[in-house]
């Protein structure tokens, strides 16, 4: 097997249980994580711009955790005291449980969807009424925005932070048999780094349609593609794809 170092492009697992730490154990492979993107807030001078003041809406729509950050160290920059009759509204439930890391979560309104788009916009729109907040990124998916549209539901999205390329430095060794990616963005970043990439005998492997789309869309050929009904994770598409690639049974 030609595959004995590996990057993806993720922060390190915080559990050693990792199913990645059990495949560089399995296979004999060396993975390093290195994220090709990172996010940056945006400055309260930036955000002025926008002409957004944030006490005239009566909900937020929290897509991530990242966004929940954001708009509450957004809001200390400020000094905008968030009122308790704010009304919060979560894309899933495990967001709406980080919204504890800020509020008294059980003196608050707070709903939560189950991850669908649809399914949050159909909560929203039984509270048509309430003017919507949502923070973004400076590049996010239009699908729940859209469907808020087709419900004449009244909000306006807040750019608060923006994802950026992450630098690599000269001194950096770029020596990898395989790099995974999980976004669109970590493409854009691989040619802003790279921009005489040839990707030769290189694998690439990654993860959602949309981040499959732009490693073809740049001319590059995708070995490892997840999920599929065979693999829904990354970790078991990676794991299917060293063993055929091994010989291992």
């Amino acid at each position: 097997m030609n595959i004995k170092k590996m990057l993806v492009s993720q922060p390190e697992p915080a559990s050693e249980k990792s199913p990645y730490f059990d495949i560089a154990e399995k296979y004999g492979v060396e993975i390093d994580f290195r994220p090709f993107i990172k996010v940056e807030a945006v400055s309260a001078k930036e955000f002025r711009q926008q002409r957004i003041a944030i006490l005239d809406y009566s909900a937020v729509i929290f897509t991530a955790r990242t966004a929940i950050d954001h708009f509450f160290h957004l809001c200390e920059e400020l000094r905008v005291t968030v009122p308790e009759t704010m009304k919060y509204f979560c894309m899933t439930e495990q967001i709406a449980v980080y919204l504890q890391k800020y509020i008294v979560y059980r003196k608050r309104k707070i709903f939560y969807g189950t991850g669908k788009p649809e399914d949050l916009v159909v909560l929203i729109a039984k509270h048509a009424k309430e003017k919507y907040l949502a923070p973004v990124s400076d590049v996010h998916k239009d699908d729940l925005f859209a469907m808020l549209d087709t419900k004449k539901i009244d909000y306006t999205k807040a750019i608060m932070y923006r994802t950026v390329s992450n630098e690599f430095s000269k001194e950096e060794t770029f020596d990898y048999d395989m790099l995974v990616f999980f976004s669109p963005s970590g493409i854009s970043s691989l040619l802003k780094n790279f921009p005489d990439f040839k990707q030769e005998d290189i694998k690439i492997g990654c993860f959602g349609p949309t981040t499959a789309k732009a490693v073809k869309e740049a001319g590059l050929r995708l070995d490892v593609e997840a999920p599929t009904p065979e693999a829904p994770s990354m970790t078991a598409a990676l794991d299917q794809y060293l063993k055929k690639a091994s010989g291992k049974k």
